[in-house]
């Protein structure tokens, strides 16, 4: 049985990747937690744990791991990157009222036409933007409690 860090460490490997600790444990964080996180957001959980991990190594990890297709960057709202484990192409939905980002799994209707048009496609980024169900669910409550 693989272990966690295995996972991790084929995945450096297979992707001819300088395997270190401070890689293995974003693509660890990213991949139990899929809150999309921004660096700093990250830099600041594992930290916690790592009290000698740097700022740079941070931003500099996550600039490699997204150039070989190990993570994606989305920039949803603002400027403010925010960072996705690659699970395959998928979607996002962008909640106005919380802000959290949340995985939509469903096929992008143009992808084929792409693809048989003879492009390569590296990654798809479609977002949607509304109230998520938590939000809607609170703003019910207040509406009958009210």
């Amino acid at each position: 049985m693989i272990t966690m860090y295995e996972k991790y460490v084929t995945l450096l490997k297979d992707h001819s990747i300088k395997i270190t600790t401070q890689r293995i444990e974003i693509l660890k964080y990213l991949d139990e937690h899929h809150t999309h996180p921004n660096a700093e957001h990250i830099y600041t959980e594992l930290k916690k744990k790592h009290p000698a991990l740097s700022r740079t190594t941070v931003y500099n990890s996550l600039d490699i791991l997204q150039k070989n297709h190990l993570i994606q960057s989305l920039t949803i709202s603002g400027s403010d990157l925010k960072y996705d484990i690659g699970h395959g192409l998928h979607h996002h939905f962008l909640c106005t009222h919380c802000g959290a980002i949340i995985d939509i799994d469903i096929t992008c209707p143009n992808m084929q036409e792409n693809v048989a048009g003879g492009h390569h496609v590296e990654e798809v980024h479609g977002y949607f933007k509304g109230i998520c169900k938590t939000c809607q669910s609170k703003t019910q409550g207040r509406k009958t409690n009210g």
